[in-house]
């Protein structure tokens, strides 16, 4: 696992390399405060030695957070994230390693019959109720939350998983109401809870798209606040004294950035943004979607992109998401070295302070 002595020791090597803030704390250590993504991509071979080699140029050049999950590329790319840590020129120890569960992965490839595979590999011989599955094959119930975390473990070929997110808990809104997807959240971080106790994990989270930063009357919100709370009850239910819910992960980017300006959740007797309150509480906040899928890598629009350091399109909108309040890093995803190197050379620019960052929206 990734260890205080070890991150600190990699962002050492780096000297003055990178703006002031570049690294930044996270439970235990610190973190690169632009990540590795691996969502994108071809199921094949040939990307996944692609992945190999922009991952170890990635740890090399000053990345040390890679983010992956159980259903990317089919369940390959938690398997090339274990094959690049392997042969990585940096120790394990300092590189943090996130991964989710919440849709039942494939194994290699897409299958000819998705929903066949899923009742056999799943329902029929293994943890699943199909009660418990939306959207044909997400589920978070907690049998099969611990049953992808193993899973996890092994395709990463480690021990412990740095941090682990429930993914997308938002998906489980189209069976079910409101109040019992909060339960089966509570239920699955009572196992999570044993996790990290056993060791198993360090710490774990949530993986939304919708629900952090939509309007309450939304069909996809979720409670924040909320969420945190059935953690802390979790926690207290396995007897353990602080909750091991220490980050979130949400899409933020210049045409993205409601996680700030939308304050959906009750919060202290009043309406807050996600970001505000995650920053309130100590919550670590980590950017999907920096360049928008690629969009942002062309353009951003004139009057931000006149106010953010960077060499090209991509440098400035990843430093406008490392920019956010209470962000701790932006993720971008790509199997392209040259790309790596461009994204890792974001954090040779400092990011905007709050006021700048707060004037983009006035």
């Amino acid at each position: 696992m990734a260890t205080e002595r070890a991150t600190w020791a990699y962002r050492d090597r780096f000297g003055d390399g990178f703006g002031r803030t570049y690294f930044r704390r996270f439970d235990p250590g610190v973190v690169s405060s632009v990540g590795l993504g691996t969502r994108l991509g071809d199921s094949t071979d040939a990307e996944d030695d692609r992945y190999e080699r922009a991952l170890r140029a990635g740890f090399r050049g000053g990345c040390n957070l890679v983010d992956t999950a159980s259903n990317f590329r089919c369940g390959r790319s938690e398997r090339v994230v274990g094959r690049a840590l392997d042969r990585a020129d940096v120790d394990r120890e300092s590189i943090v390693v996130a991964t989710r569960g919440g849709y039942l992965p494939f194994d290699g490839d897409r299958p000819a019959d998705p929903a066949g595979y899923i009742r056999e590999r799943y329902v029929e011989s293994g943890p699943v109720d199909p009660d418990d599955i939306a959207a044909g094959r997400h589920c978070i119930a907690p049998a099969a939350i611990d049953a992808l975390v193993d899973r996890s473990l092994e395709a990463l070929g480690v021990d412990t998983i740095d941090c682990y997110y429930v993914h997308d808990p938002e998906t489980q809104l189209q069976v079910r109401s409101r109040a019992d997807v909060y339960d089966q959240l509570e239920a699955s971080f009572e196992r999570l809870e044993r996790r990290v106790a056993a060791g198993n994990i360090v710490q774990y989270g949530v993986a939304t798209w919708d629900a952090f930063r939509v309007p309450p009357d939304h069909d996809a919100y979720l409670s924040l606040p909320e969420v945190i709370e059935r953690a802390r009850r979790a926690a207290a239910s396995v007897g353990r004294d602080e909750t091991g819910f220490g980050a979130v992960q949400l899409p933020f980017n210049v045409d993205m950035a409601d996680a700030f300006t939308v304050s959906p959740h009750e919060f202290r007797g009043e309406r807050r943004s996600a970001l505000d309150i995650a920053q309130a509480l100590g919550i670590d906040v980590v950017a999907s979607a920096s360049l928008a899928g690629g969009d942002l890598a062309s353009g951003l629009p004139p009057v931000t992109d006149a106010e953010l350091a960077g060499d090209t399109p991509a440098q400035r909108a990843i430093n406008f998401a490392r920019s956010a309040p209470g962000v701790t890093c932006a993720l971008v995803g790509t199997s392209d070295s040259d790309h790596v190197a461009e994204n890792v050379a974001a954090g040779t620019f400092d990011p905007l302070g709050a006021r700048a960052f707060d004037a983009v929206f006035e």
